[in-house]
């Protein structure tokens, strides 16, 4: 599939739609501007209140008092509700779009809007725009776990709600869409740039109409005071080092008072009650108009501040928010950087108009701004859109940029990297400099590690039926289908509704399944699984494609991967060939409930092979793949040598006509490889095989194999169901016993059961089949034989079936508990038309005891079941399936069950 088809593939599949998206990322900007709205009138009604009642009370009293009481309760509920919602919340943030375990959601957001608002109300100089980004990740964060799709949707939504809070605090639409892009998510991709835009755009417009016009300043102000000259280029690349060298250094004490803190050993309430009392002393000392953070910053811009006003103001805010900032307050950084910037801009401004009388102080004011929050950021484009955005005047951008990059190359020279990601460093979270592992949730996908082998259950069967399954089986849930469809599941919970509503024991399970189970695709990689698994609170998750099952994937074959990748085990041992080459294929509806595969090579056997692979398909209700290979020589690409399909296609067309006349879906190809092994695990892999039926011509010359090196491979790599069929002679080249006898059981007689069409209509002649014995010795792969009977038995007519046990001479009894349990499971099977006995059979092996079995009652066909360690072991006389099978000149089956990978 080429990789174009295959990306779009995905996001047809897993991505939602379009729609979707944008109503969700709408939904989110509204939510995002009423929280900024309703932090910015909590937060100034409780200023406006402070600010007038230290009017009015004696203000060395009653602002510390205020910071210390409300600084205490913003910290007691952080601690208690929610301690992600302390300090800024643009580092949870990012964090959080890196992948790192760090909770966003409602409540992370309610907790932040209330102690935000607290904490700003106290006169602690922080800002609220850190926090409404929080606020509006957070957000976003709740509400896409009512979306429920994939961890990157998951991670745009937060980015839109996080850039829809910015642009609801600033009135800054375009700046909070490159605040996403240059600082949190770092990707332009078309989803994320659309949604980030209209959720910027929604929170801006609805933050404007609902009277949120933080930080719009004072147009006529600026406008008429606003020039910029080439002259002046020195003066603001001055401003821009200044800039860059305080903020440096302003960073830098940030985290010095973090570690300085968090020496004191106290609790988050102390530290913040502490810097508030603090801060309540400090503003009660200083003139009045330092009491008011948003006013400070519109009297220096205005113009009614002096050069020592503004260096104290700049002094005074610089120290405070060290101050606060390092307590772990739910306050941002923003609107510090701001004022901060507004005054070194003033007094740079006022230098250089008593120097040449050319520039307005407060155009350097606004250029300061920028350049002040360019360089403590670093984010240098979204500090000129902002101060851009505010006041709408074109005569400041070339200024803008002038200082803004300057502060921000020689603040990253001095202190390199995001003072966020230096923040996350504190508290342990490296995400620049991640452990280099192979991301194994990334590179693996569902069918690389789901388990092929797939129990399901019907919808029809009884509950009786499904306990007795459940009891059988050491799963905790299955899948259930009806008509080869995928129609719910049922788990060990949904049993307990048998008893909770009285259910009679012949209820359909449908009645108590769960219909519409959450589903993946083959391509999902386990990161979408894994997040499906925890949103969903479920174990287990069926592979589909289409909606005919797969395979299934749980926990646990996730944590095996996720293991394997850290012991740096791989999947594939040694070189492997070059892959195989597909020159021809044909497609039928794709209507099964699974896939047999039958690689066939010779015509003479090709038949037959053909007739049992057809029966069990339609007993299965199973599509046939049938597989032939074309073998080229290692010196030549498989993809680049011409070879010629008549005659393999002569063959494929007759399995066609079969399927057309049994209505059972044929699907060919034919593959160029160098090695046959590799081709047809190459099938069984891309087509999601159920089950595979091959041929073996009972003997083999290559030494230390068992049934020969093809065979061998796929027997140890293949993990679906087997069925190995070694053709006997005819019935009329054998010698017959003189005798047809069966040896019955007392306590087992012999069971008729209902009657089934034999299949006699094929244009393809098997042999017939009439005489058959199934050695038992208990274990699943005996089972799974008992399966295939009423299937392959119809390939012979009044078939006759004798189910035996070799026990050797030393014992007085035969164990018959096998033999019972296999009779049973016949019974169940009710299309069987046949006559079945139980007999053993003592013996000193189990080789000789079946070979002189066979040879002496002239059995057409031995079906033996056998473990994947089973068919390959060598024991000290020999491997034992081989072994009767090169014994008789009967048809031997062996059959071996799916295994879990």
């Amino acid at each position: 599939m080429p990789p174009s088809f295959l990306n779009q593939y995905i996001r047809t599949v897993w991505q939602p739609r379009r729609g979707l998206a944008i109503a969700e990322a709408c939904v989110i900007g509204l939510v995002a501007a009423f929280s900024a709205v309703c932090l910015k009138f909590g937060s100034g009604w409780l200023g406006t209140w402070r600010v007038h009642a230290s009017h009015v009370l004696p203000a060395w009293l009653f602002l510390p008092a205020v910071g210390l009481g409300f600084g205490f309760l913003a910290g007691l509920l952080v601690e208690r509700l929610a301690p992600e919602a302390s300090g800024s919340g643009i580092p949870h943030v990012k964090a959080s779009l890196a992948n790192v375990p760090v909770k966003l959601s409602w409540r992370v957001a309610l907790v932040k809007l209330l102690s935000a608002t607290l904490t700003l109300g106290s006169g602690i100089t922080l800002g609220r725009q850190g926090p409404t980004v929080q606020v509006g990740a957070a957000l976003a964060a709740g509400m896409s776990r009512w979306v429920p799709t994939s961890p990157d949707h998951r991670r745009q939504m937060i980015a839109a709600g996080a850039g829809a809070g910015l642009a609801a605090a600033f009135n800054a639409p375009i700046a909070g869409v490159l605040f996403v892009i240059e600082e949190l998510l770092q990707d332009l991709s078309g989803l994320t740039l659309g949604t980030a835009i209209i959720a910027s755009f929604i929170g801006g417009v609805v933050s404007r109409l609902l009277g949120g016009r933080s930080l719009l300043l004072n147009l006529e102000l600026t406008r008429s005071s606003s020039s910029f000259s080439i002259v002046e280029i020195p003066f603001y690349l001055i401003l821009g080092i200044l800039a860059g060298l305080l903020a440096a250094l302003f960073n830098r004490g940030l985290i010095k008072s973090i570690k300085i803190y968090r020496s004191f050993h106290i609790s988050l309430p102390l530290r913040i009650a502490l810097a508030g009392l603090i801060s309540g002393i400090a503003i009660a000392i200083l003139p009045p108009s330092f009491r008011d953070n948003t006013g400070l910053r519109e009297f220096v811009l205005a113009g009614e501040a002096n050069a020592p006003v503004a260096a104290i103001a700049f002094l005074a805010q610089f120290i405070l928010t060290l101050l606060a900032f390092g307590s772990g307050a739910p306050g941002g950084l923003f609107a510090p950087s701001l004022i901060l910037g507004s005054c070194l801009g003033y007094i740079i401004g006022v230098f250089e108009f008593h120097l040449f009388g050319l520039g307005s102080p407060t155009t350097y004011a606004l250029a300061g701004m920028g350049a002040f929050f360019s360089a403590v950021s670093k984010v240098p484009i979204t500090a000129i859109v902002i101060v851009f955005e505010m006041t709408t005047d074109f005569n400041l951008v070339l200024p803008l940029m002038v200082v803004s990059v300057t502060s921000y190359l020689v603040a990253d020279k001095l202190m390199p990297g995001s003072l966020y990601t230096k923040l996350l460093q504190l508290s342990g979270i490296n995400i620049d400099n991640p452990v280099p592992v192979e991301d194994t949730l990334t590179n693996l996908t569902a069918k690389d590690v789901m388990q092929r082998r797939v129990e399901t259950l019907d919808a029809q069967i009884s509950v009786e039926e499904a306990v007795q399954a459940f009891s059988r089986s050491h799963h905790r849930g299955f899948p259930v289908v009806e008509e080869s469809k995928l129609v719910g599941i049922v788990t060990q919970t949904d049993l307990l509704k048998i008893r909770d509503r009285n259910l009679a024991k012949d209820t359909p399970l449908r009645e108590i399944m769960t219909p519409q189970p959450v589903t993946v695709t083959p391509i999902h990689n386990l990161g979408n699984v894994l997040y499906l698994l925890d949103r969903h609170q479920i174990s287990r998750l069926p592979v589909v494609e289409g909606r005919r099952i797969i395979g299934i994937i749980t926990r646990a074959d996730i944590i095996r991967a996720e293991a394997d990748s850290l012991n740096c085990k791989t999947r594939e041992n040694g070189p492997q060939p070059e892959p195989s080459y597909v020159v021809y294929q044909t497609r039928s509806p794709s209507i099964g409930r699974g896939r047999l595969l039958v690689p066939v090579a010779n015509p003479e056997t090709a038949a037959t092979l053909l007739q049992m692979a057809a029966a069990i398909a339609r007993d299965r209700h199973y599509e046939i793949e049938c597989l032939q290979v074309i073998i080229v020589s290692r010196q030549s690409s498989p993809a680049e040598t011409p070879v010629r399909t008549t005659k393999s296609r002569r063959l494929l067309r007759d399995a066609e006509a079969l399927g057309k006349k049994w209505k059972i879906p044929v699907h060919t190809q034919i593959r160029v490889t160098h090695d046959i092994a590799h081709a047809i695990l190459e099938t069984i892999k891309e087509r999601h095989i159920d089950l595979i039926l091959m041929g073996w011509k009972g003997n083999t010359s290559t030494p230390g194999r068992i049934f020969g090196d093809v065979v061998d491979t796929v027997i140890r790599q293949a993990s679906c169901e087997m069925v190995l069929v070694k053709l006997g002679k005819s019935p009329e080249s054998r010698l017959k016993s003189p005798e047809f006898r069966l040896l019955p059981i007392s306590s087992i007689p012999p069971l008729s059961l209902s009657p089934h069409l034999p299949i006699s209509s094929s244009p393809l002649r098997p042999p017939q089949f009439n005489r058959w014995l199934i050695p038992m010795a208990g274990g699943p792969n005996a089972r799974a034989a008992i399966k295939l009977l009423p299937a392959l038995v119809t390939l012979g007519n009044d078939p006759k079936i004798r189910l035996t046990r070799v026990f050797k001479p030393s014992e007085s009894e035969p164990d018959m508990k096998i033999l019972e349990e296999a009779i049973r499971i016949l019974i169940r099977r009710r299309k069987l038309s046949s006559t079945v006995v139980a007999a053993p059979v003592k013996a000193d092996s189990v080789t000789e005891g079946i070979i002189n079995l066979v040879k002496t009652e002239n059995y057409d066909v031995v079906v033996l079941g056998a473990s994947r360690e089973g068919l390959l072991q060598q024991a000290i006389k020999g491997n034992i399936p081989e072994a009767i099978a090169s014994g008789v000149d009967s048809t031997v089956i062996l059959v071996r069950g799916a295994i879990n990978k």
